[in-house]
């Protein structure tokens, strides 16, 4: 077996950066999904909802930087294209959502997504012995699933 720079078998440092790299590619078209919710969004709950859609985006700015961050570390390259981030993200591309209540509906479904796919990753990490990103998925699942909790809650579910 060989190790990379960091101590990692390089094998599972590749099937990492893999995961990771599709990680990405849903968290930007979410990223984006949300942006455009808080563009759009009418009604009656517009401030609400206005304010707390530019928290999660600006949140899942930083998830975004952190997770390319961590493929640069494992010493592979971030996917840095949106045709690739469209290619590959399970979460939908979301158009022209101005109803606050789809909105949150897309995001708990986005976020149900994500969680799915950091369970993944911190198994594998795991199996791979590697802390760095077994910390990060650990850290972003359990603030989301109380995230999700919320958004739940204000849909009345």
């Amino acid at each position: 077996m060989s190790k990379n720079f960091i101590g990692l078998d390089t094998e599972k440092t590749q099937q990492l950066a893999n995961s990771l790299n599709d990680l990405l590619s849903n968290y930007q078209i979410f990223y984006m999904n949300v942006r455009g919710y808080h563009w759009n969004i009418k009604g009656d709950n517009f401030f609400e909802l206005h304010a707390k859609f530019e928290e999660l985006y600006d949140d899942l700015l930083l998830k975004i930087d952190e997770i390319a961050e961590r493929v640069l570390t494992l010493g592979h390259r971030p996917a840095h294209a949106y045709s690739t981030y469209i290619e590959k993200s399970e979460v939908p591309e979301r158009k022209d959502v101005a109803d606050g209540k789809d909105a949150v509906g897309n995001i708990v479904e986005s976020f149900a997504k994500l969680i799915g796919k950091q369970r993944e990753l911190l198994h594998l990490a795991g199996e791979a012995d590697d802390e760095g990103t077994v910390a990060l998925m650990s850290d972003y699942i359990s603030q989301q699933e109380k995230t999700v909790w919320m958004y739940r809650s204000y849909l009345g579910q």
